[in-house]
């Protein structure tokens, strides 16, 4: 299925995928991406002159083939109603939001029941992504197809319960947030410490890759895995750290959970 792709919305994930598929081999064709920003409209189209980007000009994003709903949970409603009668009859919606259900979103879409959910991931940006996928029970096999076709060149795409996106989306799409201005802050330390900036940062890239492989794929307890190292310098912030993550992530699951 070659598909038309339009996105309402272009703020941050819709340029991460922009791009992601551009560093893959090129951009699909036939990309309309639409935004109420005139900042954000320019940004795009100076970044991405291959993809028609328009200002406010939803119901000219929802006339594709495939349209991603790119917009956050609060502007969600206000942003779907006016699609109703805009969406071709086999268009596939995929919403890029948590929280709203498939029944929610086809409710808002006046019955249209060809609809996807994902959880993005921002290293998709550079194909690394991890985008866990819901297919809603009115899309069939050609529709599956063609949402997994443009999400593979951005990484990881596997298919889960919708029930499970809310807890992805806390623990997958917000993840790289509490982990990037820590490794930000290494990388600057190891450049205080004498490392030149590449080696400083393919150390840091390194050693956060391989300690995900060990805590997942060695075979030992988490407990284990941490003995491994003899010297634990924030050891004394653990638990302070562990308590402020609970209290934060708990939080936040729980508000965006569907009501």
């Amino acid at each position: 299925m070659t598909a038309s792709i339009g996105f309402v919305g272009g703020g941050r994930i819709t340029r991460v995928f922009l791009e992601g598929w551009r560093r893959h081999g090129g951009l699909p064709p036939g990309i309309v991406v639409s935004d109420p920003d005139a900042a954000v409209v320019q940004r795009l189209a100076a970044a991405f002159p291959g993809v028609t980007v328009v200002r406010d000009d939803n119901a000219r994003a929802a006339r594709q083939d495939l349209v991603f709903i790119a917009v956050h949970p609060p502007a969600m409603k206000a942003a779907l109603a006016p699609l109703a009668g805009q969406l071709q009859r086999r268009a596939v919606v995929v919403s890029l939001a948590p929280k709203f259900t498939f029944a929610t979103l086809r409710d808002l879409l006046g019955g249209h029941d060809r609809l996807a959910r994902v959880i993005p991931n921002a290293p998709s940006i550079v194909g690394a992504g991890f985008n866990p996928t819901a297919f809603g029970p009115g899309l069939d096999a050609e529709g599956r197809d063609a949402v997994a076709t443009l999400l593979a060149p951005l990484g990881a795409a596997p298919e889960v319960p919708e029930s499970q996106l809310e807890a992805y989306a806390v623990i997958a799409a917000m993840g790289p947030t509490y982990l990037w201005f820590q490794l930000d802050l290494l990388a600057a330390l190891g450049r205080e410490f004498g490392l030149a900036a590449d080696a400083a940062a393919q150390c840091v890239a390194a050693m956060t890759v391989g300690s995900a492989r060990a805590l997942a794929e060695s075979g030992l307890t988490p407990a284990e895995v941490m003995d491994l190292i003899p010297v634990r310098p924030m050891a004394e912030e653990e638990a302070t750290l562990v308590a402020a993550y609970r209290a934060r992530l708990t939080a936040v699951h729980a508000k965006i959970r569907p009501a």
